[in-house]
């Protein structure tokens, strides 16, 4: 591992979203001194991606910027925007740019995120949106309006938070999962039910079990059939069935891929120059093998961490943080404590028809909390969690 004294040529880090913002944060505010490069593929200043499904597609918002321009200038980050990584020379330690430059690196942290999946063999047509960057979310804005027909593929987090967003709109949504429940691969299918249920009381036509065939339309979508051969009528399509990490700039470079970049506990690489965080950096964890967070606090958990190690001043014991994660639909902040697997054993603490809390256990012990609108039975089991208190300990001091 790299510190201060050793670091020959910059800290570079390739990407602008959170995780790298936070990243040369932390290096700062641990001490590294040197030069520090910032590379994005996007015009934009760095800016926070959450509020794109919800605030700024409803037009309530624009701008989501993470930090001025002064905040760069007065750290010393050198911004180099609107330009793309395309590959990585680890032997000379360069990192090629799309513009025909390359730039060299002492240390390299890559922060490159995701991308969205799409959905192979669709008609190019107007009308059909992804949601990743700020310019997409604007570019749906500009289509929704009242009685607007749109079709959302896909009940994770970006459909159901779009779907939502839509109806506030008076959009008429149709919503479509191939799973048995909106969020059911990560909440599971009993608490996926539930975020269905507040979909469904606003109004959106939820379709478990059923995915999208084809779309038509000329020039424009028109028109959309399921898999179970239903068709609509449809004015707008938005698809949003998860996310891919960026890495293809790496192939070739040596560096180890295995959907993300594979790290160590600190988010160093194979090569003790290249390090990763964010979304497309998959950690091994102490409970064995690897794994990539895709959420928004757990991009400043790492960068505590890896800025501590590559400068040398973190604390080595430091305790892991317990995982969180949240999501905004319907006036109601859904949130989730701990590490939720969907194959746990859930037990619904609240239910009151709109708001609900429910306990996750594995082997007996408290894993997670979820909870929509309940925030203080959430937070109040961060210590919980982090013990692995037993579960039937606290069922029984649940409130009834």
């Amino acid at each position: 591992m790299s510190s201060n004294e050793n670091t020959a040529g910059p800290v570079v880090i390739v990407g602008a979203g959170l995780a790298a913002v936070r990243a040369a944060e932390e290096l700062r505010q641990s001490g590294y001194d040197g030069e520090l490069v910032l590379v994005g593929d996007e015009p934009h200043l760095p800016y926070d991606r959450p509020p794109l499904s919800k605030e700024v597609v409803r037009g309530e918002r624009d701008d989501t910027t993470l930090r001025p321009q002064e905040f760069f200038d007065e750290r010393r980050i050198d911004l180099r925007l609107g330009v793309a990584a395309t590959g990585l020379d680890r032997d000379s330690r360069t990192v090629s740019l799309a513009d025909g430059t390359e730039i060299a690196y002492g240390e390299l942290i890559i922060a490159t995120g995701l991308a969205p999946r799409r959905i192979p063999g669709l008609p190019e047509l107007d009308g059909i949106h992804v949601l990743r960057s700020v310019d997409e979310s604007h570019a749906l804005r500009a289509e929704l309006h009242e009685g607007t027909r749109a079709l959302v593929v896909g009940a994770g987090f970006i459909g159901c938070e779009l779907a939502a967003s839509m109806r506030a709109l008076g959009v008429e949504v149709v919503l479509v999962e191939p799973q048995s429940a909106p969020l059911a691969s990560v909440l599971g299918e009993r608490i996926g039910t539930l975020v269905g249920r507040l979909h469904t009381e606003a109004g959106v036509d939820l379709r478990t079990g059923v995915g999208l065939a084809s779309l038509t339309g000329d020039g424009r979508v028109s028109g959309a059939v399921l898999s179970d051969g239903t068709e609509l009528a449809v004015d707008v399509v938005a698809i949003g069935i998860g996310s891919i990490p960026v890495t293809g700039w790496l192939e070739g470079s040596g560096v180890e891929l295995d959907n993300g970049v594979l790290c160590d506990e600190v988010g160093c690489t194979g090569d003790p120059h290249v390090w990763a965080i964010g979304d497309v950096a998959s950690w091994r964890h102490t409970e064995g093998g690897h794994k990539r967070v895709e959420h928004w606090s757990n991009a400043g958990d790492q960068a505590k961490i890896l800025a501590g190690a590559l400068t040398g001043t973190g604390d080595p014991d430091a305790l892991a943080q317990v995982p969180y994660f949240w999501s905004d639909q319907y006036g109601l902040k859904i949130q989730a404590l701990g590490t939720v697997s969907a194959d746990d054993d859930v037990h619904l603490i609240k239910d009151d028809g709109r708001k609900f809390v429910a306990y996750y256990s594995r082997g007996g012990v408290l894993t997670a909390v979820v909870g929509a609108g309940s925030a203080g039975a959430v937070m109040k089991m961060r210590a919980k969690i982090a013990a692995g208190a037993p579960i039937g300990e606290l069922l029984e001091s649940a409130p009834a």
